[in-house]
């Protein structure tokens, strides 16, 4: 006997999502659940409590790790819900393949959900930073893309130090930024104010000019003399977390970077786009120089209750196996400093992205901090090597809105190169 859903209303749906076992999928567009109005919501979000599985994901995810990693499991009933009840009935369908029994549809999202005001909805606090390509492209094209105030904009593709990259193909108008203009390669932190003006003058700049960052994931390797250089959209974080120090007020990321612009069906570019460059930055640099730490202030966070430290490398970094550059030397981590997990190595960032290198969804990033007392309460500065995967982390965290979060700029390269700090190894014995 062929399986169907259950259709819910909203009455029934209010009722089912005070289930602690019910599992809310929302199969809209990543760009949806996070905020963005694509089918003229009243509200821009998602169902307090859902998780995120974009439909168009069915098309190449790896199912079995993707669902595992969501807490979507086959025993407990599952409600999906998207812009339609076809595009519903289509992941319902590859549930069903899967052997998920017990699972029910809602499709009255735009027309009651979001129409009702008192009815729970979420969303990442500032999303409008976070752009999709189908936003560039509008932007490109006809200049008017959504929750955009029209004063002028620079597109910038990430590198460091590897122009083929942006010759090789790049978004249509983009100039290239090689991150070197941003930090110093002697101590790899923030360049000094003076340098960071006549970069962004050049670059045609001012504080109130929109700037979209985005960078090639190039699947970089240990083994590569420079790993950095096939790491662009990690490049990207630190801009983008460099750009917001100095004051620039509207930042925006292109939410995964070539790899969303291509899988949108978009094409490259290869004309090489010169800067218009400005007289004048508008205010002061630093603007916001609460953004980026130095080893003094990291060390009261060390010591303080109401702040922490957080260590964003690999475990195999943390416990001192290695030290993840080859220009790092020594192994071990900051004495009291909070593990962070990027992922697998020093220029992969696999826990705080999905599998096709967007943001991973701020609920489950939260859900993990929180495990380790990373909180929006306290104070806190995120750390890696040299600032790139710092800088990603403290991007997902400003995003989320949380008040106080900054990067420790010195990171473990200036951490272990002073011998009067202390260092530790092994596993810590609160793990």
């Amino acid at each position: 006997m062929e399986k169907k859903p259950h259709v819910l209303s909203t009455n029934e749906m209010v009722e089912r999502i005070t289930d602690s076992d019910c599992i809310v999928v929302d199969i809209r567009p990543i760009e949806a659940y996070n905020g963005w109005k694509l089918r003229g919501e009243t509200r821009g979000g998602h169902i307090k409590g859902a998780k995120s599985l974009p439909l168009l994901w069915t098309k190449y995810m790896d199912w079995v790790e993707v669902l595992d990693e969501k807490g979507i499991s086959s025993d407990k009933p599952i409600i999906v819900y998207g812009y339609s009840t076809d595009s519903a009935m289509r992941m319902v369908d590859r549930l069903y393949g899967l052997d998920f029994g017990n699972v029910n549809i809602y499709d009255h999202f735009v027309d009651e959900w979001a129409a009702r005001p008192g009815l729970p909805m979420d969303c990442l606090a500032r999303y409008r930073q976070l752009v999709y390509p189908e936003w560039v492209k509008r932007l490109v094209t006809n200049g008017d893309p959504p929750e955009y105030e029209g004063n002028g904009y620079v597109i910038c593709h990430s590198h460091y130090d590897n122009h083929n990259d942006y010759e090789e193909g790049h978004l249509p108008g983009a100039v290239p930024l090689n991150t070197l203009l941003l930090e110093d390669p002697v101590t790899w932190n923030r360049r000094s104010p003076d340098e960071l003006r006549r970069t962004l003058l050049d670059l045609g700049i001012t504080r109130d000019t929109t700037v979209i960052v985005y960078g090639r994931f190039s699947y970089p390797k240990f083994e590569d003399p420079f790993p950095g250089k096939n790491a662009g959209h990690l490049g990207a974080f630190r801009c983008a977390a460099i750009l917001l120090y100095a004051g620039v007020e509207d930042v925006r990321i292109l939410n995964g970077g070539i790899t969303s612009w291509k899988n949108s069906g978009y094409n490259l570019s290869t004309e090489d786009v010169r800067p218009t460059p400005v007289n004048d930055f508008g205010s002061e640099i630093p603007a916001h120089p609460e953004y980026i730490v130095d080893l003094p202030e990291a060390k009261e966070l060390l010591a303080s209750e109401n702040g922490e430290l957080v260590s964003v490398r690999s475990w195999e970094e943390f416990i001192g196996n290695t030290s993840g550059y080859h220009y790092i030397e020594k192994k071990g981590r900051i004495p009291g400093a909070v593990f962070g997990n990027c992922g697998s190595d020093a220029y992969h960032m696999e826990n705080y992205r999905n599998f096709d290198y967007t943001m991973r969804e701020s609920q489950e990033v939260a859900k993990k901090w929180a495990e380790v007392g990373i909180v929006p309460e306290k104070h806190i500065a995120f750390y890696c090597g040299t600032g790139w995967r710092g800088s990603e982390a403290f991007m997902n965290a400003w995003l989320m809105g949380w008040p106080k979060v900054s990067v420790y700029d010195g990171g473990w390269f200036e951490w272990s190169n002073d011998p009067s700090n202390p260092i530790a190894t092994g596993e810590p014995e609160s793990l």
